[in-house]
């Protein structure tokens, strides 16, 4: 007689239903941290890109009016072939060119000073070259070998053409092989604008090539990114980061009117030098123009700017050198509360020192206090480690 057996449920089974119940929960729990990113990035360049087009608009409007108001106007560029006087004044130091190893580029650089001295390393900002630090190479050669390096893209340095040899880690990359190439180690490195971002950066990755750290007019970058997302003035006020993401539009723009933008940046009421006497002179201005208005000369620089919102903010921010912030209480492009909130991120002395009534372009509006300011800041802290 054949007896069937009773149906019984495995116990693996058994076991094993709850847990497919409780999967997709699980799964949503793991899934939810990488969604949160996910969206955070959609809607931090979507601000990006409707930012965008928006400063183009605007820049569109501007020259529609332009051409309508004086087209031959907005087309006139004045030929300069040959650089004014002062870009070869000997005063100034002795014009240099190095090329680096690694990415085959050839850098010009100016120095003063003996070689053999301590070294002193300038990074001048937008729209900037070398030559924004002729009243700092004058006073520190004293004791300093004194370098003002044209950056990557800038001045007779090498211009690659594609916006992808201008990322953050590229430029801080020549900054290490220039000093290598140099015979120097350390430094006192000092950065104006997005020169003082290239020097903070330079600071955190290689702390043991910086000796002291002077910025002017740039806060800690991940200052700059969390404030800029927070603050509608700041964001307007850092419009001209957006509009260069555009490809070409922004280059154009800068050379209509024989260069009338770039003139207005350095002698406007609102945005140039000069509010308690006048210290870029006719030729200084001139000197600008003729290096921005050689053919290409503006892909560069602009190009430095179109990878900054891939690569902040920073995973590692913490500056251990003692840093000296200069701040023009008048800055045009950045509010000054982010000046104090940098301190934050120093894990060394820290010194922050704003200049009333002063400019975005703080070392050539006010070397003398500027220089002097500098100067006191390095013999402190030799005091301080004596």
């Amino acid at each position: 007689m054949c007896h069937r057996a009773p149906r019984v449920t495995p116990v693996p089974q058994t076991r094993s239903g709850p847990r497919r119940r409780r999967r997709p929960m699980a799964r949503l729990r793991d899934y939810l941290p990488r969604l949160m990113v996910t969206i955070r990035s959609l809607l931090f360049w979507s601000l990006i890109y409707c930012y965008c087009g928006l400063c183009a608009s605007i820049y569109l409007l501007k020259l529609l009016w332009n051409i309508c108001t004086g087209p031959a106007q907005t087309f006139r560029r004045v030929a300069r072939e040959h650089p004014p006087p002062c870009l070869n004044d000997r005063s100034l130091g002795t014009h240099c060119y190095i090329r680096i190893k690694d990415s085959g580029l050839r850098f010009h650089y100016v120095a003063a000073g003996e070689r053999g001295k301590p070294l002193m390393l300038l990074l001048h900002g937008f729209p900037e070259f070398w030559y924004s630090w002729r009243h700092q190479l004058r006073e520190f050669k004293s004791e300093y070998r004194v370098v003002a390096l044209d950056l990557r893209g800038y001045g007779e340095t090498d211009a690659p053409i594609h916006r992808e040899n201008y990322k953050l880690d590229l430029l801080i990359t020549d900054i290490r092989d220039i000093l290598d190439s140099l015979g120097y180690s350390k430094c006192v490195l000092i950065g104006h604008d997005w020169g003082g971002m290239i020097a903070w950066l330079i600071a955190i990755c290689y702390p043991e090539m910086v000796m002291k750290l002077i910025v002017i007019n740039f806060p800690h970058p991940n200052v700059f990114t969390e404030y800029i997302l927070r603050h509608p003035a700041q964001l307007f006020k850092s419009s001209y980061y957006y509009f260069f993401q555009i490809p070409w539009f922004p280059e154009f723009m800068f050379s209509i009117n024989d260069f009338k933008a770039l003139k207005r940046l350095f002698t406007s009421h609102n945005t140039g030098i000069g509010r308690k006497g006048l210290r870029l002179t006719t030729e200084d201005l001139e000197a600008h123009i003729y290096v921005f208005s050689q053919p290409g000369a503006l892909n560069g620089p602009i190009n430095h700017y179109r990878n900054i919102f891939s690569c902040l903010p920073l995973k590692h921010h913490m500056v251990t050198a003692p840093t000296l912030l200069l701040w023009g209480e008048n800055n045009a492009y950045l509010e000054a509360e982010m000046a104090d909130v940098t301190k934050t991120y120093v894990k060394n002395y820290f010194r922050l020192t704003i200049l009333s009534e002063a400019s975005h372009w703080l070392q050539q509006e006010q070397p003398d206090i500027v220089n002097k300011l500098i100067w006191t800041f390095l013999k402190e802290e030799t005091r301080r480690k004596d």
